[in-house]
């Protein structure tokens, strides 16, 4: 039985986009701790319970580098660079996806371009996308607004980083379910 809304680890693979040391230089402090911090916990949940993980990089010549606090938890293997906005026009991305897994879970920046385009495109390629409303983020505040209320009216679920990681636990025991409860307090 399959359940549209909810995000599931078996059906799941998990997008960081573009967290970037100049990018992230650009953004608001306290917004983008918040934004390193669910994507650590989105990261760190995923390895936990199997969920697959990839990122990638908008021009990293000139944009530099995924942050350190990200890369621990992430495989170089797994690093698609781009210089399309839209995730999916890079033949590399493409051949990191899992085709066997429906849902992609987004998270990184920024939420009004690179973030919209891939979660629009997936879409348009049949995958069921989730953004993760507190690990995205714009320069702007009233962009990345704009971009969810874009996304939610396109039919996308727009989440929080609790529901994902969550919704993969599905229940509330075992080791998986402490260190987890751990991570989001």
């Amino acid at each position: 039985m399959s359940h549209a809304g909810i995000c599931t680890r078996d059906q799941s693979q998990l997008v960081i986009i573009d967290v970037q040391e100049r990018l992230c230089a650009a953004m608001e402090p306290t917004a983008l701790q918040a934004v390193i911090r669910n994507c650590g916990i989105l990261l760190q949940a995923a390895k936990m319970l199997g969920v697959p993980a990839l990122y990638t990089e908008q021009y990293p010549q000139g944009l530099g580098a995924t942050l350190p606090a990200l890369t621990e938890w992430l495989s170089a293997d797994n690093r698609a660079e781009k210089t399309c906005f839209s995730c999916c026009e890079e033949s590399e991305f493409c051949a990191l996806m899992d085709d066997t897994r429906q849902q992609v879970v987004l998270a990184g920046m920024e939420s009004h371009i690179c973030v919209l385009q891939t979660a629009l495109q997936l879409q348009e390629m049949h995958h069921r996308v989730f953004v993760v409303e507190d690990a995205v983020l714009s320069r702007s505040p009233a962009h990345k607004a704009n971009a969810l209320d874009r996304l939610r009216h396109a039919g996308i679920i727009v989440t929080n980083t609790e529901s994902v990681v969550f919704e993969w636990l599905k229940v509330a025991e075992g080791d998986s379910f402490k260190a987890i409860s751990k991570l989001v307090r």
